[in-house]
């Protein structure tokens, strides 16, 4: 290996243990809790050291975000395609989809509710991102009925999806309520 080598691969393990530790000290204690000065302090290098990684706190976030959005494809894709028929898929899809947002709060904040420097819907929007969309699109576009893009379907579905995880994380909604639900906004929106 060729001392070019190791040093990309350095700087690609201290970056992925950058954006670990954010995402761990988010998780344990808030986003306000991360701060450049406590990471490098947990990660043990210099501010400056993590400055050549990250502009500051904002590119965190959206490299954590970007992580997250391939985690919640993998799951959602997981769930649906151990499922049997289009009624079971778009349940499976909607239970993983807020199993990830109660499980990983803070990742899921990164993803959806903070500002990652990240394009959404847009012709710049990161790969991770069009995969997470595409993972409820696969699953969607079945049940979206005659006359219905299947984009279009998607994102309010995923809409009322975002709906139920943020108002039972703020405590809005009944979490014992949770399955029913979802039952409800599968009958009644997926209309499988």
């Amino acid at each position: 290996m060729s001392v070019q080598d190791r040093k990309e691969r350095e700087r690609a393990e201290r970056e992925r243990l950058i954006v670990a530790t954010a995402r761990e000290l988010a998780e344990q204690q808030g986003w306000d809790a991360v701060t450049t000065r406590r990471l490098a302090e947990r990660i043990e290098y210099s501010q400056p050291v993590l400055y050549s990684h990250f502009r500051g706190k904002r590119e965190i976030i959206g490299a954590v975000a970007l992580e997250g959005a391939a985690e919640m494809a993998a799951a959602v894709r997981a769930a649906a395609s151990g499922a049997k028929g289009p009624r079971e898929r778009v349940a499976a899809l909607a239970r993983a989809y807020l199993d990830f947002a109660e499980h990983n709060p803070a990742v899921y904040d990164a993803l959806f509710q903070l500002d990652g420097g990240l394009a959404y819907a847009q012709e710049d929007t990161p790969e991770p991102l069009k995969d997470a969309f595409a993972a409820l699109l696969e699953c969607l576009a079945e049940v979206a009925g005659d006359g219905v893009h299947p984009g279009m379907f998607t994102e309010v579905f995923w809409a009322a999806l975002h709906g139920l995880a943020t108002l039972t994380r703020a405590g809005r909604l009944l979490p014992e309520d949770a399955e029913p639900r979802v039952e409800l906004l599968v009958d009644r929106l997926a209309m499988v």
